[in-house]
């Protein structure tokens, strides 16, 4: 288990909001969250991730765990996103100030973080496999932000995966076994 354990980090969590107007703290409360920090929505890895948690969504919710989502666009945006990718109906948090990806301790990219070999060579394989390009506009995020995964449960952080590189994969059903009710 990787604690909150300051007040201060019990205060975001409380800070944070929903789209249904709770907050992520009570959330945890109530069921495991698995908490995702998303890229801008014009990336392919972001869209790689909205599809996979998409294909994935009915088992994570079966075992009782909670999608919420974090991103830096506007509602509107983000609605069509989720749409787009069969998310209608989820929970997300709309941080454009990117402070809470700040608090969680994500950061913007490095050169080779956002734009290395490994990084291209897995954005060419999911263009060929997904049909995804990549879109640039201020409206859909920073592009420079880097994502990441949470698993929180009653406050406490059960389980990250903090992205070394953007293009990188997490497995979300294996994040979220540390919760599985």
């Amino acid at each position: 288990m990787l604690p909150i354990d300051s007040e201060e980090e019990l205060e975001i969590l409380e800070e944070m909001q929903t789209n249904e107007g709770a907050s992520l703290l009570s959330l945890t409360y109530k069921s495991p969250v698995m908490l995702v920090f998303l890229r801008h929505f014009g990336c392919v890895f972001c869209k790689e991730a909205l599809h996979d948690i998409s294909a994935r969504r009915k088992a994570i919710e079966r075992n009782g765990i909670r999608i919420v989502f974090v991103h830096m666009a506007n509602d509107e945006t983000a609605l069509e996103y989720f749409q787009n990718f069969n998310l209608e109906g989820v929970t997300y948090v709309c941080d454009p100030a990117q402070q809470y990806y700040r608090a969680f301790g994500l950061h913007r990219g490095s050169f080779t973080q956002l734009y290395g070999l490994q990084t291209w060579i897995r954005g060419y394989k999911v263009k060929q496999e997904l049909g995804y390009e990549i879109e640039l506009a201020k409206r859909l995020g920073d592009s420079t932000q880097m994502p990441g995964v949470f698993v929180i449960q009653n406050g406490l952080i059960r389980d990250k995966f903090v992205h070394r590189l953007a293009s990188e994969r997490p497995d979300y059903e294996q994040l979220v076994q540390c919760c599985v009710i």
